[in-house]
């Protein structure tokens, strides 16, 4: 039996591999091993005594029963029963497919990948980071588009260890993709308050603590399957990742911690066909009492879901794109009522380099939610400069913990009243940002040290990289204009 992570992920990406040929991505690859791993362990819970999980008949001994073309339509049976399921099992396989359609090689998958491991038997550590590092290689397949579901896993733990999370606090992501905040929450605590912890805080941690919402069927399933592998939720419980847009109404639920990295892309828009015959897209605008200013700006909308699902006194921190600091209209709007409402206490700017989506300039938002009152509750804003002649890749110089643990130590998370200011890490008054031209918030100080000497430049490949990012950047402010013009239909 594989028992390192390492050796776990080649087994499971030699079977990758082998599936390619058939034009299977990995990604694709990645939600088959999410249906079989599934039923393999609901089938060794159930020998184990501890109950059915699956109903009998679409169960893993009825896969290991048949072969070749039966094989392949019972599979699919499996699939199509077990989407109409309640609970965890419902968001796991909801509109679930069949993509290996050689009997021959499903059969390989089931007998010898998934059936020779004991899986429940596996440390959580070892299956659960197995299943993350597939996901990541996943991430970097572009043509899928998966990559827009996953953030650096070194930011997320660099979130997570300003923000953190208690035992007993809710954590939520409405933008959760494969899971990445939720888990990195659930590790925290796990770390650093595992041993003092009573068996109703730990049955509250596996059953409770999360609360992820994500629109992609695909992503939903994925990131259920990796709480459970991770030991968050169970295989008959309730299912901790609702499918659905968590933009469209307020959920009703208030929890104490937000960490999310919404989608990118400004705006969401649908095509119509108008009497002309002519294609419009047109925007989606999203209203409702709860928001501050209406707009089809997704980040901006998601901003405000997030201020309106932290209870008061809960912390959040947020990704997000530039335009967010500076658009105007609604983005004015939003950015005062934030301040006044909120305790934006501090801004992360993000390097260029780090994200599977090319071209993105980003931002972490760290806000507190507070009371009502008459005065702003914002009183200065602290901007930490990580973007400033900082050169990543996602290759050859990928973001790693140790580029972030200078920020976590400005933040000072046991008391932000210690807060030094350095050469990065510089505090602004509420007035200073308020009183600049639409509250812009796209704060900088430092000088790009290439635009004085030559020398300073990057490496060639880093600087390529740099101006494909710009180019995409580019690309896609061309692409939201073009998406905004009527398309002529031709008969």
């Amino acid at each position: 039996m594989a028992s390192t992570t390492n050796q776990l992920v080649q087994k499971l990406l030699n079977y990758r591999n082998v599936l390619r040929d058939d034009g299977v991505s990995t990604i694709e690859y990645v939600e088959q091993l999410t249906y079989l791993l599934f039923l393999k362990m609901a089938d060794e819970r159930l020998k184990a005594g501890l109950g059915e999980v699956v109903p009998i008949g679409l169960d893993w001994q009825s896969l290991l029963d048949r072969d070749g073309d039966d094989l392949e339509v019972h599979y699919r049976h499996i699939l199509e029963s077990l989407g109409r399921q309640p609970g965890t099992l419902g968001t796991i396989f909801r509109k679930a497919q069949n993509r290996i359609q050689d009997p021959a090689k499903l059969r390989r998958l089931v007998v010898n990948l998934i059936n020779e491991e004991t899986w429940t038997s596996v440390d959580t550590d070892v299956k659960g980071d197995a299943y993350e590092a597939i996901l990541q290689d996943g991430a970097a397949d572009t043509k899928s588009g998966a990559g827009q579901y996953f953030t650096p896993r070194p930011l997320v733990r660099a979130m997570m260890a300003c923000l953190r999370p208690k035992p007993g606090e809710t954590i939520a992501d409405p933008a959760c993709g494969t899971g990445g905040f939720l888990l990195a929450a659930h590790e925290w605590i796990v770390d650093h308050h595992a041993s003092t912890m009573d068996r109703d805080e730990r049955l509250f941690l596996r059953d409770e603590m999360v609360h992820g919402w994500e629109i992609v069927d695909g992503t939903a399933r994925l990131c259920a399957m990796n709480l459970l592998l991770h030991g968050i939720g169970t295989a008959n419980g309730k299912s901790l990742v609702t499918v659905s847009d968590a933009l469209r109404v307020d959920p009703g639920v208030r929890v104490d911690v937000i960490a999310a990295n919404p989608p990118f892309g400004r705006k969401s828009s649908m095509t119509m066909i108008n009497e002309a015959g002519e294609a419009e897209r047109d925007d989606l605008i999203v209203v409702r009492d709860d928001f501050w200013a209406s707009t089809s700006n997704k980040q901006l909308n998601f901003l405000q879901h997030i201020k309106t699902m932290l209870k008061i006194g809960g912390r959040a921190a947020v990704v997000l794109p530039d335009n967010v600091l500076f658009e105007a209209g609604a983005g004015e709007t939003i950015r005062r009522r934030l301040m006044a409402e909120c305790d934006l206490h501090t801004i992360l700017r993000l390097p260029t380099g780090i994200f599977y989506a090319q071209g993105v300039k980003a931002n972490v938002l760290f806000f507190d939610r507070k009371p009502a009152a008459a005065d702003a509750w914002t009183k200065q804003t602290w901007v930490y400069d990580l973007r400033t002649n900082m050169h990543f890749t996602l290759k050859t110089k990928p973001l790693r913990a140790e580029d972030l643990a200078d920020f976590v130590e400005s933040y000072s998370p046991d008391d932000r009243s210690h807060r030094v200011e350095s050469e990065r890490f510089r505090c602004f008054s509420y007035d200073e940002l308020m009183a600049r031209d639409k509250a812009n918030l796209d704060v900088a100080w430092l000088r790009d040290e290439s635009l004085d000497d030559a020398a300073s430049l990057p490496s060639p490949g880093v600087l390529a990289a740099e101006i494909v990012e710009e180019l995409e950047a580019a690309l896609a402010q061309f692409s939201e204009l073009a998406a905004s013009l009527p398309i002529e239909v031709e008969d």
